[in-house]
Formats: structure tokens, C-alpha cells, sequence
């Protein structure tokens, strides 16, 4: 008989209602790494931000409540994939927006995809992250 492996979810501190209505964790620890699920410029009670500038910013503020509740930063981000409506009209934006949280090189990998939906919103971020030496959960 094999028994089955609990999965480690990180919440963060302020979790929006989007987690508990789509059933999701927002983040699983796994062997040194953290996978985040795709964040969003969502208010607290999971409606989105009325623009592109601030569903941005929240989205990455909703990342980094993740990253900080594992110990961890945007400097410790592999790996990124980004999901936009209407990339032709929206990305030049949303990817100045971004650089106010991307910081320096050397930057993570990134993929850019464009989508039809997104649940009312316009840009959603995921990414995977190293976690800090000692915590490989």
C-alpha cells in the first residue's frame, strides 16, 4: 500500500477570495522548489482591479505576499510565465508595470502567451521559485 503525499501549500498572510472560490492553493513547496500559482490584480474579495496599471501591481504584490510567506523574493524566481488578454494592445504596458518589480539582471525565464479569458482579468502571472537552502519541503 503507498500512501499518498500531502502537498505543502504556502498561503500568504492576506489571502483574496479567489483561492477558496476556484479551489487552489496559491503555492506548493517540492523538492527545493516553490510552484505559485497564477496571481492576479484581484482585490480581497476577488474582483479585479479596474485597469491594466493596477491589475498589474496587484498581481505582483499578490506574488510577492507568496514569495515572502516562503521565505523567499522575486530574486529567487526561475522561472515566469505570463498569461495577457489582447497582448497587441496590452503588453508594452503591462510590461512597464512589470520592470517596477522585476529588478536587475540576471533576469528569470520568461514566456509571454496570449489568451482569450481570464476570469474578468487581463494579466496573470506564475512563476517557480528556488526555495532557500534548507527548506527543499
Amino acid at each position: 500500500m503507498t500512501t499518498r503525499a500531502v502537498r505543502d501549500v504556502v498561503f500568504p498572510a492576506h489571502r483574496h477570495a479567489l483561492y477558496d472560490l476556484h479551489r487552489y492553493s496559491p503555492a506548493v513547496r517540492a523538492n527545493g522548489l516553490l510552484f505559485v500559482s497564477g496571481q492576479v490584480g484581484s482585490r480581497l474579495d476577488g474582483s479585479p482591479e479596474p485597469d491594466l496599471d493596477a491589475q498589474v501591481r496587484g498581481a505582483f504584490r499578490n506574488l510577492n505576499a507568496i514569495l515572502e510567506a516562503a521565505g523567499c523574493s522575486f530574486r529567487d524566481v526561475i522561472d515566469v510565465t505570463v498569461f495577457m488578454v489582447n497582448p497587441d494592445a496590452h503588453f508594452e504596458r503591462a510590461w512597464e508595470v512589470a520592470a517596477e518589480f522585476w529588478g536587475e539582471a540576471p533576469y528569470p525565464t520568461a514566456t509571454a502567451v496570449g489568451v482569450t479569458w481570464l476570469a474578468g482579468f487581463q494579466f496573470e502571472i506564475k512563476v517557480i521559485a528556488k526555495l532557500p537552502e534548507g527548506d527543499a519541503a
